[in-house]
C-alpha cells in the first residue's frame, strides 16, 4: 500500500488517478480548493482517507497545506497535478497579489515541493505537451501564459530530481496527453485510459518507471529530449542546468520558501 496526495483532485484528471489508485488498495489523500469541491470529491471518490482544502493561489494558503502534510505525513508519492488555464481559477489576482496562474501552476507545487519534510519516495509534476511553446527565458515567470507554466513544471522536476539525487527520492515529469476533460475539451483525441495507467505506474514507481529519475512520461513510457513530436518529447530546453538554477532562484525570491538543502 502507498500513501499518496494528490493536488488538484477534486475532479478531472486528479480524480481520475485517485479513483483507480483507491481501487488498487492504496491510501489516498485528495485536495480542493474550498470546502463545497472538497464535499464533491468526497462523494466521488468515498474510498479516500480525507482531502485537504487550500487555495494554491494563496502562498500563505500553500505553506499552512504544506504544515498539514508535514503533520500527517511521511508520504509515499506527492502528485503536482492542480493546473488552471482559463476562467475564474486562472484570470485575476491571489489573496497576496499574484497572477492566479502563475501562482497554482508554477509557484505552489515549488512550495510544497520545498516544505515537505521529510520529502516523499515519489515527486510527480503534471506537465503537457504544451510545454514545447513556453518562454524559455524565464523573463517574467509572473505573466506565465498556460505553456510557460507547463515548461515550469518540467524544469522544477528535473530541478528536484537533481537536488535528490542520492537520497532515495525520485522527481518525474507526466504529460497526461489532450485528453477529453472539462480543461481538454469532449474533443480531445488522446487516451485517457492510458493518461490515468501512467498516473499509477509513477504513483506506485512500478512497471519500467521503477528507480527512474528526472524523466519525461508519456502512455507509460519515458519520452526523449528533442524531436518533433509534442507529445512523445520534451524540449531540450529543460535539459539545461541553468535554466532549471534560474527558475528555483526566481521562485525563491519571489516566495520566500528556500530549496530543500
Amino acid at each position: 500500500m502507498v500513501r499518496i496526495f494528490i493536488t488538484g483532485s477534486s475532479d478531472g484528471l486528479g480524480l481520475r488517478a485517485a479513483q483507480a489508485l483507491s481501487q488498487r488498495g492504496h491510501e489516498v489523500y485528495l485536495h480542493a480548493r474550498t470546502p463545497q469541491r472538497a464535499t464533491e470529491a468526497r462523494s466521488s471518490c468515498p474510498s479516500a482517507k480525507d482531502v485537504f482544502i487550500a487555495d494554491l493561489s494563496s502562498t500563505s494558503e500553500t505553506q499552512s497545506l504544506a504544515t498539514q502534510l508535514n503533520t500527517s505525513g511521511p508520504w509515499d508519492t506527492i502528485i503536482h497535478n492542480a493546473g488552471v488555464m482559463h476562467g475564474a481559477s486562472a484570470q485575476g489576482k491571489g489573496k497576496e497579489g499574484l497572477p492566479k496562474l502563475f501562482a497554482v501552476n508554477t509557484l505552489a507545487p515549488y512550495i510544497l515541493t520545498s516544505l515537505v519534510d521529510p520529502p516523499p519516495k515519489r515527486y510527480v509534476f503534471v506537465a503537457s505537451g504544451m510545454h514545447h511553446g513556453g518562454d524559455a527565458t524565464l523573463r517574467d515567470v509572473q505573466s506565465a501564459t498556460y505553456s510557460d507554466s507547463k515548461l515550469h513544471n518540467v524544469l522544477l522536476a528535473f530541478w528536484f530530481a537533481r537536488r535528490f539525487a542520492g537520497k532515495g527520492v525520485t522527481s518525474n515529469a507526466l504529460n497526461p496527453g489532450w485528453v477529453p476533460t472539462k480543461m481538454g475539451g469532449s474533443g480531445a483525441p488522446d487516451d485517457i485510459n492510458a493518461s490515468i495507467e501512467t498516473y499509477v505506474m509513477l504513483a506506485e514507481g512500478s512497471g519500467v518507471s521503477e528507480g527512474k529519475t528526472g524523466k519525461f512520461w508519456y502512455q507509460s513510457r519515458e519520452a526523449r529530449s528533442g524531436g518533433s513530436g509534442r507529445e512523445t518529447s520534451y524540449t531540450t530546453k529543460a535539459d539545461e542546468a541553468a535554466r532549471q538554477d534560474k527558475l528555483i532562484e526566481i521562485l525563491e525570491k519571489i516566495s520566500g520558501v528556500q530549496p530543500p538543502e
